[in-house]
């Protein structure tokens, strides 16, 4: 499944109020009320991620905490979905979750488990980390992994209804996030 042209369903007016942060963290309470819902990843259980101060309010026993290693955490992320769960799979940057593109490309658009990977596009602000931590590889994903749906949320009013999308459809999500945009309305 391809990304609509179109944009997401839009959200209510009372969702459209929302920072990107806030709209990000209102998703994830929105997802754990899922008991099938768990969160793994990088900075989930502790903070050290831009992604993490959006999982504060969400119980600890939903979050699974992983050391780097992307390829397995992608792969544990898939053995959770065939096994009933539905793992939000949380890699604050797209330039780490390359490093399990075997995952993506072999596992999860063939088989298309239940899972939502989180991705972040890195920040450039206050400080320009150089090119290793802010690549955006939408758009080659979207050719490599033709049967899932991938989604640059460039606007807060597209983060609820996207995860909503996310845990409704059958099949695998990624969700691409803009780090610059946590710090903005």
């Amino acid at each position: 499944m391809h990304t609509n042209p179109s944009g997401p369903t839009p959200a209510p007016a009372s969702e459209c109020n929302f920072s990107y942060r806030s709209a990000l963290a209102a998703a994830m309470e929105e997802l754990a009320k899922d008991s099938r819902v768990v969160f793994i990843g990088q900075g989930v259980a502790d903070p050290g991620t831009f992604m993490s101060m959006t999982l504060t309010d969400i119980p600890i026993e939903q979050r699974i905490e992983f050391p780097v290693a992307e390829e397995m955490q992608l792969g544990a992320s898939i053995g959770m979905a065939l096994d009933g769960l539905v793992p939000v799979s949380i890699f604050p940057r797209w330039n780490f979750l390359v490093l399990a593109a075997n995952q993506l490309v072999n596992h999860l658009d063939k088989m298309q488990p239940h899972v939502i990977v989180r991705v972040g596009v890195g920040s450039t602000k206050p400080l320009d980390p150089g090119p290793q931590h802010k690549g955006d590889f939408t758009d080659a994903f979207r050719l490599m992994m033709p049967n899932t749906h991938i989604e640059r949320l460039d606007h807060a009013e597209q983060i609820i209804p996207a995860y909503r999308m996310a845990l409704d459809r059958d099949g695998p999500s990624i969700l691409v996030e803009i780090a610059d945009y946590y710090s903005t309305a």
